[in-house]
């Protein structure tokens, strides 16, 4: 009875097992002395910090720039008025999680989908934790859910119904294939995080091309970006020469790994992937954790976002 549900653990979801995970929120490093810190504030560098909003007006004075100049009070009163901002105390962290066909499968530990779960809840109640708000872009093969940020445990609720409601449409076996979602859902989240934002991607980053990367480069621009690229001890080597039954639980296929050029070229694959995954977080700021689904997601994040990026 443990055994069937340590399994069921290892391929689903629920939704009381993602809202357990708050537990750990205290433990996993969303502050800036922890996170590549190097100067002050809440979010220190690379991290680009929280965005600037609106607090008051007042009389303009010599030295004022002239584009925060508030046109509709200085219209109202007849006297120069000009805006000013101050430092938003909460901060916007958003997590974009694949849930697309590929991202549901493992030979060893657990799904790539459930472990990007585990880490999208943990890290959504670390937010809660730290007082900042919390929305996403769920994504599947064939639609995408976004999720503006709220604050608070409402936030990181409605981030875990929507990543189990999208799980059970995948289980459900209706959804089509579609290679442009991830496309589209990043498109999508260029639209909607604000300057500042820190954002954490989930994926194993399969279709990654040239659309996708020149999409990455412009978000990072104004954002944060967190990339937790998550793969299988499969997906990168093959195992010993031998012939392999291989099973979703629908259909079977025998694996030949007998083939050492094939083996050789399969590897090779992947870590043409990796590679340039590397090389996209190397060229535009952005920050890579490398994640295999036997990983404990909890560990992973502590330590990835706990190491300095050397300069």
């Amino acid at each position: 009875m443990q055994q069937k549900q340590k399994i069921n653990e290892a391929v689903q979801i629920s939704v009381p097992a993602l809202v357990r995970l708050s537990r750990f929120a205290p433990y996993l490093p969303l502050s800036s002395e922890k996170i590549l810190a190097r100067q002050s504030g809440d979010y220190q560098s690379p991290f680009k910090g929280r965005g600037m909003e609106f607090d008051e007006s007042r009389l303009y004075q010599a030295g004022d720039d002239i584009r925060n100049i508030d046109w509709r009070v200085t219209a109202r009163t007849g006297k120069a008025h000009t805006k000013l901002f101050r430092e938003e105390r909460e901060r916007q962290v958003f997590v974009w999680l694949d849930l697309r066909a590929p991202m549901f499968f493992a030979t060893r530990g657990m799904y790539k989908s459930v472990l990007a779960s585990h880490m999208a809840s943990l890290l959504a109640w670390s937010a809660v934790h730290h007082g900042d708000r919390v929305g996403g872009v769920i994504f599947s093969d064939d639609s995408h859910h976004e999720l503006k940020p709220q604050r608070g445990k409402n936030g990181a609720l409605r981030l875990i119904n929507q990543i189990v409601e999208h799980q059970s449409w995948h289980n459900s076996g209706q959804g089509q294939r579609d290679k442009s979602s991830m496309l589209r859902s990043l498109i999508r989240l260029r639209r909607v995080a604000r300057p500042g934002s820190l954002i954490f991607m989930l994926s194993d980053f399969r279709s990654l091309d040239e659309k996708l990367e020149s999409q990455l480069i412009l978000l990072g621009r104004h954002t944060d970006i967190v990339m937790v690229f998550i793969y299988d001890q499969l997906e990168q080597e093959l195992p010993a020469a031998g012939m392999y039954r291989v099973s979703d639980g629908k259909q079977e296929l025998m694996l030949n790994t007998f083939d050492r050029q094939g083996s050789e070229s399969y590897q090779a694959h992947f870590q043409n992937h990796r590679d340039k995954l590397q090389q996209l977080a190397k060229t535009s700021n952005i920050h890579l954790i490398n994640c295999t689904t036997q990983n404990d997601p909890l560990s992973m994040l502590q330590t990835g976002l706990s190491k300095k990026v050397r300069r």
